[in-house]
Order: structure tokens, then sequence, then C-alpha cells
């Protein structure tokens, strides 16, 4: 006889009961790590991954069969949500089509996508109020194959102080891969194609400085691969990245991890695992708890970058190419 499946188990989560099936399934086989312990991640940063999340369109990296089966990036809302599970309805132009995608008001929302085989959230970079105007600045410092971290990490610290500069609070995480993000809370004032020609403006600021660390090439194939690309092109309209909090789906079970500035030079993004992040999040709570306040600043007004992105047109820079499907 085929051996029995292991009783499914309810999670109370705040006010809600989210019965999680094949609590023993085995979605880490690195480490033996069970969708139980995923859910076990999520819940113990709760406050995080919500505040990473909320109102905004979410889609889902799901592995039905764990790491070892097919991953299925999924805009639209499994079937068989209950009715608290809130969602925004968003139109694609290029299909014709529209989709409810996931968004998230609560954590019972985020453990139920769980239940569904969801490891990695993949927010949109604007809120569900209008799903058309940004308001949040993504800067990914995104490193070639061969690109030693020493180089990112260099990176970053010419961003944050080109940041500093421009009166903007930058709020850097691992990217739960091999790159650094760092965010920046913007008035939500402008379409996407805006929002991306100033981080375009950005990127080739700090491109100017580092200019032997840094290569904006549009096409991966002619890019120094020993460089670090700033992907401006992740705050094109349904291009997303993984929220912060969000595991990856990776043999280590990584998660893409909020850290201070001055921990850049010291933080290795393979030492942030659903193993050592719920410690950290207990001594230091979510590092990006007032990311909506600008760190007390206010969000910032990118209108000083579009002007730099006018100077840059004028003086023979191409404006940014659309940006691949």
């Amino acid at each position: 006889m085929p051996a029995a499946k292991p009783p499914a188990v309810e999670i109370e989560v705040d006010n809600r009961v989210v019965r999680v099936s094949n609590p023993d399934r085995v979605y880490f086989p690195e480490s033996g790590a069970t969708k139980l312990d995923l859910v076990e991640y999520y819940l113990s940063v709760g406050p995080g991954i919500v505040n990473a999340l909320f109102e905004r369109p979410c889609m889902l990296h799901r592995f039905p069969k764990g790491l070892a089966g097919d991953k299925v990036h999924q805009k639209r809302l499994p079937q068989g949500a209950p009715p608290w599970v809130e969602t925004v309805r968003l139109y694609f132009p290029r299909w014709g089509r529209t989709a409810d995608e996931l968004c998230v008001t609560e954590l019972g929302s985020v453990i139920w996508a769980v239940q569904m085989s969801t490891v990695e959230f993949h927010p949109w970079n604007s809120r569900r109020e209008d799903t058309e105007k940004p308001d949040e600045w993504r800067i990914d410092l995104d490193p070639g194959p061969e690109c030693p971290y020493d180089r990112v990490r260099r990176v970053a610290h010419v961003a944050h102080e080109v940041l500093d500069e421009l009166g903007a609070v930058g709020f850097p995480k691992t990217s739960g891969s091999k790159g650094l993000h760092v965010y920046v809370r913007i008035k939500p004032e402008h379409g996407h194609k805006d929002v991306r020609r100033a981080a375009l403006a950005f990127a080739r600021e700090v491109e100017r400085r580092l200019p032997d660390d840094v290569d904006l090439t549009w096409w991966r194939k002619d890019r120094d691969p020993t460089t670090v690309f700033v992907d401006y092109n992740q705050n094109a309209r349904d291009h997303t990245i993984a929220a912060a909090y969000s595991v990856r789906g990776l043999p280590d079970a990584r998660v893409s991890t909020p850290i201070r500035w001055d921990e850049v030079d010291d933080a290795d993004p393979r030492d942030f695992t659903i193993f050592t992040v719920p410690a950290r999040f207990a001594e230091l709570g979510d590092l990006h708890a007032d990311i909506d306040d600008g760190g007390g600043r206010g969000p910032y007004d990118i209108t000083p970058l579009l002007e730099w992105a006018d100077r840059d047109e004028r003086e023979g820079a191409e404006p940014p190419a659309d940006p691949e499907p």
C-alpha cells in the first residue's frame, strides 16, 4: 500500500485559519526544508513581508512540487482563494487581457499563497489605488556572471552617495541571489515611463563615477561580464523583483533581506536564509518599517532626475529602449 499522506495542519494567522496541505513536502532538497518550514518562516517575518507587499499587485513564483519540480510564474490569483484574500485587476495591453493579481493586505493572504505552493513574492512598484503611478523607485545592482561581489559593494556605496546628494533616502536589501537592491519611496505623480527615465538618469550618473565597475550596455550579451548593470528596467510597467523578506527559489532557501548601509561591506547574501533571518528579524525588526515615510524625509520628488534625463538626451544620450517583455 502507498504511504498515507501526512495530515493537513491548520495555521492560525491573526483572525484567519489557513489549512496547509502536504506540510511535510520537501521544498528545498539541499536542507530538507518543507512546506511547513516555509510557512513558519513567513509567519516569523510577518510584519516585514506584509509591509513589502501591502496593496501592491503581486506576481507569484510557485513550485507545486518544491524546487525539484517545475516553477510556475503566475499573475492571476490561483483558484480556490477564500473570499477574504484581496486582489487588484490589471490590464495588459500587449495581450488585450486583464488579470486579477494577489493584493496583500494581511498576513493571512501571504500564508494562503504559500499553501498554494508560492515560494517567491514579486510585487509591482505601484499600489492598487493607482497602478499606473509608481510610488517605489527600484535600483537593482545586477552583477554580471564574472563580477566579484566586492564590485557590487563598491557600486552600492556610490549609489548611496548620489542618493544623499539628491536628498533621497535609499533602503538597501540583498536581492536574495547575487546582487543588491535599493528602494526609494517616491511621490506617485509620474507614470512608469518617467520613473524609468529617471532611473536611467541615475544609473548613468553612477556609471560616470565608476566607469570601470558599471556597464549600462542594453543587451546582456554585449556587456562586460565582470561589471555591474544598474538595471533601470526594473521600473518598467509589470517588471517585478523579489520583495523584501521574500524567499528565493534557490537550493539554500536564500531570502531577499533588508540590511543597513553600514552592513554593506560585510553582509554576504548567502548568509540570509529561512534558517537565519527569523532570529535577525526578532532582534532588529523590519529595517524597512519606515520606508513609506522616506526614512522621516517623506517621499522623494523625482523631478531633478527627470531634469538629468532631459539634459542627457539633449547631449545625445538615447532615451530608454523599450523594455524586454
